[in-house]
């Protein structure tokens, strides 16, 4: 497979020069069917409408450079299959917009798009036309109109006629959104109120010793009747693994450190730091400005790089030094004090050479063409390597060296048979391939393996239970005129305090956005609270502090405020209602039929021709 895929690059390449054509069709050119010139044609429906190959190759492109863009290493085979699918979800997505355009009669007026294009720039152009003040400087964007050649005003047109109609449609689906002011009013106070509390938690998972309560077998077959949900256990399966580490090895790092020092000697031998930088340093922002970074403090850098930076003379060379990015070339310029230095560096990344690249892909071919032929273990030690057993479950498919593993997870829960050796997948750390030896369905776990865990449950509740009892003692001494810390001395208990935090903070030793929280905000200050119960824990709350919202900041920002809390509405409405048409839709899929590798010995051999 790994071979077919490095051999098929080419051909691979040149279908996504055509796909970049695609795109420009399927945008610009293409009828509402969907129908288009050319291709390889239906790969799937939506209620009856085509999924065309083009359509589906012009969105799986986009979202595959937008990836590549976001990292350095090559996009693994396991990524791949996520972007195949979330392009194929695209354009699912968009015919079913497409389709409730035309079922709502939705449409665009040459009206429209003459006041839409005179005043309101696309998004991607309006960056280039905002003025002083923020707002869209119209002179000059009408300079730029009329600029533009014919086919440029074509798709400038085309833009407006396919974003006006959804703006139409986001308009209906999330019509009838409204925020009333208490609902911002709300909202601004749980973002801009503090209070500061005093508070006794009690603690009970380490307050109370298992052995002052009891559980009985009637109470806990009575909680596993109840909570079946509780114990439903995801499909597992036993494996053979065999991981091939992507890490570069100790010859890829003498390599690296090998270029860190050629490049400092081409520097003492007059060479330019600045442009070596700007040619040779991995680290892309500072080597565009010849591995400038500035003037920074002692600790700023991480700690490997700023003991040699505040140790070097100024003027002087220091390196190669590694840091968890790589190798550094750094050149101390001026230093003050102890305190802070302006420096540049080149940076090498450790990566694996060429030849190194080439050795780790030759022992995946390996191994996978051994694992075509024999089991796993066999495959393994033919080829030089060790496999490991292991179990992974369905909902999530870990293996050590690899990380996550779905594609190898589908395989071996959806494709294979025990004794199956699968071929060799990819992550981004990895290569691995697996061999089935037994799976199971998912399933309701036996009681007698949940008993423990019943009786640990069972026993925390009733710890909670005795903890609200103690916490109510504690309340009824402080009601009865004692103060908190005096009362919580008395029955051994101890206070801590907090604050000052807001509603949606988080609050160390009390949680975010619990019970406790919300009880402190509803005491004025001195107040103490009654027994305040959490999921893991109990609390007496007293509010020492607080700080209240003022409603003139309130006003001020009002405007802002509303627009970004309706838009955050509509954001969501538009969500929901695109999945509840997806769940409604008639959606069939059928890239594995479409576009299967084609099996070369089932093909008919022509005759040859003399």
């Amino acid at each position: 497979m790994m071979r077919q895929m490095r051999e098929a690059t080419k051909p691979i390449m040149f279908l996504a020069a055509l796909a970049f054509l695609a795109l420009m069709v399927f945008e610009w050119g293409m009828d509402a069917s969907g129908q288009s010139g050319g291709g390889v044609g239906e790969i799937g429906s939506v209620n009856g409408q085509p999924v065309m190959y083009d359509s589906y190759m012009a969105a799986y492109r986009q979202l595959y450079d937008q990836v590549q863009r976001n990292q350095e290493e090559l996009i693994s085979s396991q990524q791949n299959k996520e972007i195949e699918d979330a392009a194929f979800d695209e354009v699912v997505t968009q015919l079913l917009v497409l389709q409730e355009l035309r079922e709502r009669g939705i449409m665009v007026t040459d009206r429209e798009v003459s006041e839409a294009a005179q005043f309101s720039p696309p998004d991607y152009l309006q960056a280039q036309f905002i003025d002083d003040a923020g707002g869209i400087d119209l002179q000059a964007y009408h300079t730029f109109l009329a600029t533009l050649p014919p086919e440029q005003l074509i798709l400038l047109e085309a833009y407006y006629r396919d974003v006006i109609p959804r703006s139409k449609l986001l308009r209906q689906v999330s019509s009838g959104i409204y925020v009333s002011d208490a609902e911002l009013w709300q909202e601004f106070r749980d973002q801009v109120e503090q209070v500061e509390i005093r508070y006794v938690p009690m603690d009970p998972s380490v307050r109370y010793e298992d052995e002052a309560f009891s559980v009985s077998d009637t109470e806990i077959e009575d909680y596993y009747g109840s909570n079946q949900e509780e114990f439903e256990v995801p499909a597992r399966a036993s494996l053979k693994a065999v991981v091939l580490d992507k890490t570069p090895t100790a010859t890829d790092t003498a390599a690296a450190y090998a270029e860190a020092q050629e490049l400092m000697q081409e520097i003492r031998e007059g060479g330019d730091f600045a442009e070596i930088a700007q040619a040779e340093s991995a680290d892309q922002p500072t080597a565009s400005v010849g591995g400038d970074l500035g003037v920074f403090s002692r600790g700023r850098m991480v700690p490997q790089f700023d003991s040699v930076v505040f140790a070097t003379t100024p003027g002087q060379l220091a390196g190669p030094v590694q840091t968890s990015f790589g190798l550094h070339v750094i050149e101390v310029q001026e230093r003050w004090s102890q305190d802070s230095v302006k420096a540049r560096h080149i940076l090498v990344p450790i990566t694996r050479t060429d030849e190194s690249e080439i050795q780790l892909l030759t022992l995946a071919d390996s191994l996978e063409d051994l694992g075509e032929e024999m089991a796993l273990d066999q495959a393994a030690s033919l080829a030089g390597l060790t496999s490991t057993e292991l179990d992974i479950a369905q909902n999530f498919p870990f293996l050590p060296g690899a990380g996550q593993v779905s594609e190898g997870a589908d395989w071996a829960f959806e494709e294979a048979s025990p004794g199956d050796v699968s071929p060799v997948f990819e992550t981004s750390t990895a290569f691995y391939s697996l061999e089935l030896v037994s799976s199971e369905p998912e399933g309701i776990l036996p009681i007698e393996d949940a008993k423990t865990a019943i009786e640990s449950t069972l026993l925390f509740d009733a710890k909670m239970n005795q903890a609200q009892i103690d916490a109510q003692e504690l309340v009824a001494l402080v009601r009865g005129g004692s103060v908190l810390s005096n009362a919580a001395a008395d029955l051994a208990l101890d206070v801590r305090m907090a604050g000052p935090f807001s509603r949606r903070d988080f609050v160390a030793g009390i949680g975010r956005q619990n019970a406790a929280v919300g009880a402190a905000f509803g005491l004025g200050i001195g107040d103490v609270s009654e027994v305040v119960p959490t999921p893991a824990n109990v609390y007496v709350i007293e509010v020492l502090t607080r700080t209240d919202a003022d409603s003139t900041a309130w006003l001020t920002q009002l405007t802002e405020q509303r627009q970004s809390a309706i838009s955050i509405r509509q954001q969501a409405r538009l969500g929901e209602w695109i999945e509840a048409l997806r769940a409604s839709a008639n959606i069939r899929d059928r890239r594995d039929v479409v576009l299967a590798p084609v099996d070369e010995d089932a093909i008919p051999q022509m005759p040859m021709l003399f």
